[in-house]
């Protein structure tokens, strides 16, 4: 498969969610990605490295100007952990003591460590947006309240592209007031 197409493919998917959700400098995207899934295996056995790399970059290009911090979640092996930059943590927020591996985390995510300035792994995250790629089940990293979003880019390479935003939670049932910009238009009505 060529890299890149996958870069390319990566860096438009990447585009359209930070458009769609709004996410700005500080903010963090969560990218689940199984690599195996890219290159048309069953995820966890077909790993490639290149393929991994090729997303990396893809989306990097897009998140790199614009100060978005990248989090990429960690396969089984590592309880699906998450490689971030130190500096995106809030402070006190537990550090684990783990390096992802190709088969014990999975090679996007030593991908993002290898290029971190400060790679740290955390047992969670709450993240303002999200892709999946490849079926990798992000959700638990999302801020609550995650809502779906429809993007053009619905592949990257052979693998499923699933994207989400967070919202606020409306609290206070009928009579509340709610402030549109920061629900993205999904004021209940």
């Amino acid at each position: 498969m060529e890299m890149q197409k996958i870069q390319e493919e990566a860096r438009k998917a990447c585009e359209e969610i930070v458009e769609i959700s709004k996410i700005q400098k500080g903010d963090i995207l969560i990218v689940g990605c199984s690599s195996s899934e890219i290159m048309g295996a069953n995820i966890g056995k077909g790993s490639s490295l290149e393929a991994a790399e090729a997303v990396y970059e893809g989306i990097m290009s897009v998140l790199r100007p614009r100060g978005i911090f990248l989090a990429a979640q960690c396969c089984e092996h590592l309880n699906r952990c998450v490689v971030v930059e130190k500096d995106a943590l809030l402070p006190g927020t537990e550090i684990v003591n783990a390096v992802p591996q190709l088969h014990a985390g999975g090679s996007f995510a030593m991908t993002v460590y290898k290029n971190c300035t400060k790679p740290v792994v955390v047992e969670e995250i709450k993240a303002n947006a999200g892709l999946d790629i490849g079926d990798t089940l992000i959700g638990m990293h999302l801020k609550r309240v995650a809502v779906p979003v429809r993007i053009q880019q619905k592949q990257i390479g052979e693998a499923h592209v699933v994207a989400a935003r967070t919202r606020p939670k409306f609290v206070g049932g009928s009579r509340a007031v709610y402030d549109d910009a920061l629900s993205g238009g999904d004021i209940p009505r």
